[in-house]
């Protein structure tokens, strides 16, 4: 595997940690800062798979508006690092417990921690419309408080792949009045009669008929070409991607799960805490609207919230003794 030189490798990752977070993006190094300034020994264990990786920039993060994900991220991993938390590239492929949690990495080794906060977010499928993954984060967007303002008053297409689309397209309305709304595999009689009225309003054009691929000139996107041959002029597509939460090591825990329209996610409380004990979450992990900001707010929130769970404990077991 190789190893991302903003990481600082600890070839031992021996003895149990008081704290092993899972992901590191802004949800993780967030808890990895907390963590660190309380004096805790922790691991960030990050595979290198930020969410927003496709993007360019970062907007709606008060003081860091425009900056890019990877500079965030370079930033946020020395930071943590100067409080002493180590910081692993590598892949959490399993987890269990005994009377601590067992973590065991794709390189092969395994670390112990008292505590776990998992970030380890969502992955996006996108469309299998030709073009799209290939302008995905460029051109094709999918959140407008991320990108809107960018892309403010230019030609908007919406790929519809489910009745939900309405919405987005409502939504996108707000930063252009010149929005198509482009059904691809969503049949007109699934739209409400209140959809087709909103839609209306917001004037957004409703073109039935499925896409068959955007059209590229000089690396801009200049349109896009339904299967029956027909072509409109669109500079900007936003889509829908199904989210996949990445909820593998909290089912082999046996965390609880909440169904959504968005993907299954644990089930929390305020401060990120799962139905398993000593295991919290924060970021995508626990919900798929979770934007950069809040993501550094959950992971602050569930490192209080362990440090506070582990403070307790050692206090409680003393006053047992």
């Amino acid at each position: 595997m190789t190893q991302n030189k903003d990481f600082t490798r600890n070839e031992d990752l021996s003895g149990t940690y008081d704290v092993v977070v899972v992901g590191g993006g802004a949800a993780g190094l967030s808890a990895a800062l907390v963590l660190g300034r309380s004096r805790l020994r922790a691991l960030v264990v990050d595979a290198g798979e930020p969410r927003n990786a496709p993007s360019d920039h970062m907007q709606g993060y008060l003081t860091r508006d425009g900056m890019s994900p990877a500079e965030f991220l370079a930033l946020g991993r020395e930071e943590v690092a100067r409080y002493g938390v180590e910081l692993v590239h590598d892949r959490a492929v399993d987890v269990s417990r005994d009377e601590d949690f067992a973590v065991r990495l794709a390189g092969g080794r395994t670390v112990r921690a008292r505590r776990l906060i998992v970030t380890t977010g969502l992955r996006d499928e996108l469309p299998d419309v030709p073009g799209v993954a290939e302008r995905y984060g460029r051109d094709v967007l999918h959140c407008p408080f991320c990108h809107g303002w960018e892309v403010r008053d230019e030609r908007f297409g919406v790929l519809a792949t489910s009745p939900l689309s309405v919405h987005q397209a409502l939504m996108v309305s707000s930063w252009s009045a010149d929005v198509t709304l482009f059904l691809h595999t969503v049949a007109e009689r699934e739209l409400s009669d209140d959809d087709l009225r909103r839609l209306a309003a917001a004037g957004v054009e409703v073109v039935p008929g499925e896409v068959a691929a955007l059209r590229v000139e000089d690396d801009r996107l200049t349109g896009v070409r339904l299967a029956d041959g027909t072509a409109h002029e669109r500079t900007v597509v936003f889509v829908a991607p199904k989210a996949v939460p990445q909820t593998g090591l909290m089912e082999r825990l046996g965390a609880e799960l909440r169904e959504t329209p968005f993907g299954a996610y644990p089930v929390v409380d305020p401060t990120g805490r799962t139905s398993v004990p000593g295991v919290w979450t924060a970021g995508n992990a626990m919900g798929f609207a979770e934007q950069v900001v809040h993501a550094a707010s959950g992971g602050y929130r569930a490192a209080a919230a362990v440090v506070g769970d582990l403070i307790m404990s050692s206090l409680d077991a003393a006053v047992a003794q």
